[in-house]
């Protein structure tokens, strides 16, 4: 498929809108994002949030800020289906996490 219908899941528990993720997702629904833009529940990452997840890319963001927002919007949504590595979370994408 050349245009999957992709997801963007935002989690909205305690800790990840503690971080900021309640202006992240609002963000993501203000853009022009070709994707379906959601609130989660807890996605069981509080120590690195706000966590973003893209599917069905099985990306994970992690610590995500209002000025990721148009990096992943406009280069892996919209244009060219690549990740942003240095937002990938380190526990779904060690080769290129914060560890790498």
């Amino acid at each position: 498929m050349d245009n999957p219908c992709r997801y963007i899941f935002v989690c909205q528990h305690d800790s990840c809108r503690r971080s900021g993720s309640e202006a992240v997702l609002e963000a993501f629904r203000s853009a022009e994002v070709k994707a379906h833009v959601m609130a989660s529940p807890c996605t069981g990452q509080c120590n690195v949030g706000p966590t973003v997840r893209i599917q069905p890319d099985q990306i994970w963001y992690c610590r995500v800020k209002l000025d990721d927002i148009a990096d992943i919007v406009n280069n892996h949504i919209n244009n060219h289906g690549e990740p942003i590595k240095r937002l990938l979370h380190p526990r779904y994408h060690p080769q290129f996490g914060y560890f790498s």
